[in-house]
């Protein structure tokens, strides 16, 4: 018997899947909330196989409510369900800790084959999530940058503009040796041997306009 808990803010939709799920002999809802601290709860009093959550509900939304399930129900695995496939918040569900990631609209048995699957251990997305999931990581993967902290983009565009490190650390009210940190940082997050590397990789991501290449050198 796979168990389950079923959490979304409107009462009609939790009484839609409960009616889903209980058709099938293999799976029973053992509980069922609206808001997103209640899921907490009830997952971690209950620790079912499987917890259903609605993407934005009150008081915790279910990326946050994921992840402390994750934390404090590891074993109890997670199906996000939200309406729009298209939601910014599918990458950062799926960090949480969230297996499946289903539409509103998918069928009951798209439903009931997800939380078979995600009793096994094994993930079900929607093609249309699939394909953003997909392009949200072929994006980051493409963005170095993104791993670069605010103050080390800051670093890295003053390098592109030619700044010295002295003038650097008196632009950002840093100290050299700090500046010094962060260059080196930069230098190792970005796969890169100078800060000449630095300002020309800087200047093809179009950090600065190419007017503004780098005049002038100073070692790290």
């Amino acid at each position: 018997m796979i168990r389950v808990v079923l959490a979304d803010d409107h009462t009609v939709v939790r009484q839609g899947l409960r009616f889903m799920l209980e058709q099938r002999s293999d799976i029973q809802v053992v509980g069922e909330c609206g808001d997103g601290l209640g899921a907490v709860k009830l997952v971690t009093d209950l620790l079912p196989d499987v917890a259903l959550l609605d993407l934005l509900m009150p008081s915790m939304d279910g990326v946050a409510a994921a992840r402390e399930i994750k934390r404090f129900a590891p074993s109890t695995q997670i199906i996000i369900l939200t309406s729009y496939y298209e939601d910014e918040h599918i990458f950062n569900a799926i960090k949480a800790g969230a297996l499946s990631y289903l539409l509103k609209d998918s069928s009951a048995q798209e439903l009931v084959e997800a939380v078979r699957a995600a009793a096994r251990g094994e993930s079900k997305l929607h093609p249309m999530v699939a394909a953003r999931v997909l392009r949200e990581m072929q994006q980051r993967q493409q963005s170095p940058l993104n791993d670069l902290t605010p103050r080390e983009l800051e670093v890295l565009t003053s390098i592109a503009r030619g700044r010295s490190n002295h003038e650097i650390a008196q632009e950002l009210v840093i100290s050299e040796p700090t500046v010094r940190t962060h260059i080196a940082n930069i230098l190792s997050k970005l796969h890169l041997t100078d800060r000449t590397q630095a300002a020309i990789y800087a200047l093809q991501q179009h950090l600065v306009p190419l007017k503004n290449a780098l005049d002038k050198e100073e070692p790290v």
